[in-house]
């Protein structure tokens, strides 16, 4: 047999005298997905009946519909011709639709001369349909019928032989537009030369493997100014001393922000000056400068160097003297100074060296307060990081920004997640730190002496009426609890990853140790506290040392910004919302800026050097540029001179053997000792 399934009649060869003529339903349909009702068959029909049957059984009599009479030419002809619709679809499933059809009229007709439809059987045979093709054609709905049986059975044809090319053509529509959406950002900024990225993740394993020097990698062999891909969004990143001058200075009109915050940051951090924007960030600026004048900074001396002797105490009550665990200790100390000179509380974590160990697990089970605040704040510190190990929300943000933030919005509500939990931490932080504010508020109202922790200036602030004349900021309840939190965060990792730099560097290198140690000893006595002009003039090589410190182990070896205008920058134009990156890790080691970077050598910065004079301005820039530069790094500097000069009057250090070596780092928020800094202390006798 030859079946072809075109429009026409369907073509067949006459079968065998001895065999009836039929179709296997799995080789005919299997196809098309379905299995053939019973009645359907393509068997040669029975002959017509010679006369109608009386009774209420049997088939249908077609003399009471012929025109002709029984047996007549007409009828015999209408049951030829519903045979031949039957036998000449498009295709087999269009032959399944018209007997179908024909069913259905006959059950749903009726006529004049009796209830004709209870004749046809249940299992309609070509008869049937003849009879029902006679009875549409003498009443006048043969053709109609006829015509919307054909339209039906095409749509339904065209619709499932489609069906395969209309879902590929959507799914490569989609890929298409997601592929416009992933790569537009790339586009814009296809000048600017980069190494190739890895779809999706962009550069991120390059980061992952190692660490921010990859980046002076990167610079080495494409230049100055280059494209770093996280995920989808791009990075132009500065790595060069007068474009970095040009980025933060020059143009800064057109670069004043910081990159948009991710949404794995809250409103507690979006509300304070390290990620507002614009005129809000100018007001709120100008307002804080003021608190951060020499002279209040003087005035905290002694509550510094408080828990700097208690630092000191607690490294003498070590147990082990051979494993200090010294990058525990010094976070302690920061965190105690900031929760007295910001909060104006006293969190008591420098009293013991024990107390120094439950700083760092956070798990001694107390329900204190300060204790519950303090775990907060650590997690709160874990959240902030954008790499595949954070929330479902971040990473979605790497690869698809536009549904970042309402995924947070619905994850957040989902418990167990890690938007609810960070969603959740954060509450608590902002009752405890609104707690801590009413609190600051009574005590000062009760006229309790002069306060100068941070809270009680930002609160006479206020009240003042400071920022009401900036572009109508008012500071708000809000505002107030977002930058004593931001004192908290920006002044204990930070100085403490400092200070732990300064001695384990100072420890392996004898030369510049005993140096050190001779400009403190001769200064003043061991029991004076220094003033602020001696802290600032009066330790000109602890000074040196300290930058060079900072230089060698940068805390923040990137500095974010955003163009809100079109700007070009080393003949790349970069469009409105670029996010333009500056690279002080990659200046700090540029040999063209430092000879020899890779050595510890603290006379590079010292005044009327050769060195410092021949060098860019701008290379080294730990605390920023411009007028988005850390506006607390005088109050950082003072407690890192501090603490140097207590902890050498009384110890010189050396490395632990349990010291890892070389170092390795963690890169969250802030530059990291992935297994902190374990040194030796040796307690000095000749003072």
């Amino acid at each position: 047999m030859a079946c072809h399934c075109k429009r026409g009649p369907l073509v067949s060869a006459p079968p065998p005298p001895s065999s009836r003529f039929s179709l296997s339903p799995s080789l005919s349909y299997g196809f098309y997905g379905f299995t053939p009702p019973p009645f359907f068959s393509l068997s040669p029909p029975p002959p017509p009946p010679a006369a109608a049957t009386s009774g209420d059984g049997g088939g249908i009599r077609a003399g009471a519909f012929a025109r002709g009479g029984r047996g007549s030419g007409a009828d015999r002809s209408l049951e030829a011709r519903a045979v031949a619709a039957a036998r000449r679809p498009l295709c087999l499933a269009r032959s399944r639709a018209r007997l179908r059809s024909f069913h259905f009229h006959a059950k749903s007709s009726g006529h004049a001369e009796g209830n004709w439809d209870r004749g046809i059987s249940q299992t309609p045979t070509n008869t049937d349909a003849a009879a029902v093709l006679h009875h549409q054609e003498s009443t006048g709905e043969g053709r109609n019928a006829s015509n919307q049986m054909v339209k039906n059975c095409w749509c339904v044809t065209r619709v499932t032989t489609r069906l395969p090319v209309l879902l590929l053509g959507s799914s490569l529509a989609l890929l298409a537009v997601f592929l416009v959406y992933f790569y537009a950002p790339f586009w814009s900024l296809r000048t600017v030369p980069g190494p190739p990225t890895r779809f999706p993740i962009g550069h991120l394993h390059l980061l992952a493997k190692n660490g921010p020097d990859v980046f002076r990698a990167i610079a080495k062999e494409y230049g100055p100014i280059f494209r770093f891909h996280m995920g989808r969004q791009p990075l132009v990143i500065v790595a060069n001393a007068e474009l970095c001058k040009e980025v933060g200075i020059k143009k800064f009109k057109d670069i004043r922000n910081r990159s948009t915050p991710p949404p794995n940051v809250g409103t507690l951090h979006q509300d304070a000056l390290f990620l507002t924007r614009d005129s809000t960030w100018s007001s709120m600026r100008n307002m804080v400068i003021p608190l951060y004048q020499p002279a209040r900074l003087a005035g905290l001396i002694p509550t510094m160097q408080s828990y700097v002797d208690a630092l000191v105490d607690n490294i003498a009550g070590c147990p082990d003297q051979d494993c200090i665990p010294f990058c525990q200790l010094s976070l302690c100390m920061a965190i105690d100074i900031i929760g007295k000179t910001a909060f104006g509380i006293e969190f008591g974590l420098s009293r013991k060296a024990a107390d120094a160990a439950a700083c760092d697990d956070g798990d001694d089970g107390d329900d204190d307060d300060v204790k519950e605040f303090l775990r907060e704040y650590k997690k709160s510190m874990e959240f902030i990081k954008m790499d595949l190990s954070s929330s479902l929300s971040t990473i979605l943000g790497l690869f698809l920004p536009c549904v970042q933030t309402p995924c947070k919005r619905l994850l957040r509500r989902v418990p167990g997640t890690a938007d609810y939990k960070m969603d959740q931490n954060e509450r608590r932080l902002c009752r405890r730190i609104d707690a801590i504010i009413a609190g600051r508020r009574r005590d000062r109202d009760a006229g309790d002496g002069a306060a100068l922790d941070f809270i009680a200036a930002l609160l006479d602030a206020r009240e003042s009426g400071g920022g009401g004349g900036h572009g109508g900021f008012a500071l708000e309840d809000r505002h107030v609890r977002a930058l004593a939190y931001e004192h908290l965060i920006a002044g204990t990792k930070t100085t403490a990853f400092t200070v732990s730099s300064v001695v384990y560097l100072v420890s392996c290198h004898p030369r510049v140790e005993e140096r050190l140690l001779r400009e403190i000893d001769g200064f003043a006595p061991r029991g004076r506290v220094p003033g602020a002009d001696e802290l600032h003039a009066g330790l000109p090589y602890l000074d040196q040392v300290i930058k060079e410190a900072m230089r060698f182990h940068l805390v923040s070896p990137l500095i974010a910004r955003e163009t809100s205008e079109p700007v070009e920058i080393a003949g790349h134009l970069l469009p409105k919302g670029t996010y333009v990156w500056l690279a002080p890790g990659v200046l700090a080691r540029d040999a063209a800026q430092f000879p020899e970077p890779e050595e510890f050598r603290p006379e590079r910065f010292a005044a009327g050097a050769a060195e410092e004079r021949a060098r860019h301005p701008y290379a080294h820039i730990p605390f920023g540029i411009g007028p988005r530069a850390c506006v607390g790094h005088r109050f950082a500097l003072q407690q890192v001179k501090l603490a140097a000069v207590g902890l050498y009057r009384r110890y010189v250090f050396r490395h632990s053997p349990a010291m890892e070596s070389p170092l390795q780092f963690d890169f969250d928020l802030v530059l990291a000792f992935r297994h902190g800094v374990k040194l030796r202390a040796i307690k000095r006798t000749n003072t």
